[in-house]
């Protein structure tokens, strides 16, 4: 499973620029529909296509490995998903 590092990105832009940024400014600064940056945010495990994750480590100017981790699903829960 994908684990997104979206909130912890954007507390990190906040603190550098000293500013609030909410996920309506990145959706219109990206071109992402706020309501998938919020399912990304908010859905364990959430799918995006790979233009998302360009765009958002374009806006962040961050490596992938900065913005998404792989995380080891433990089995049940991985055959769960297959069905």
């Amino acid at each position: 499973m994908l684990r997104f590092h979206l909130k912890e990105l954007i507390a990190e832009k906040e603190f550098q620029e000293g500013r609030r940024i909410t996920v309506k400014e990145v959706a219109e600064v990206t071109g992402i529909n706020r309501m998938t940056l919020s399912k990304i945010i908010n859905h364990r495990g959430h799918s995006t296509v790979t233009d998302n994750l360009d765009r958002l480590c374009a806006y962040f100017d961050c490596p992938i490995e900065k913005l998404v981790t792989y995380v080891k699903m433990p089995e049940g829960e991985r055959e769960a998903r297959s069905k």
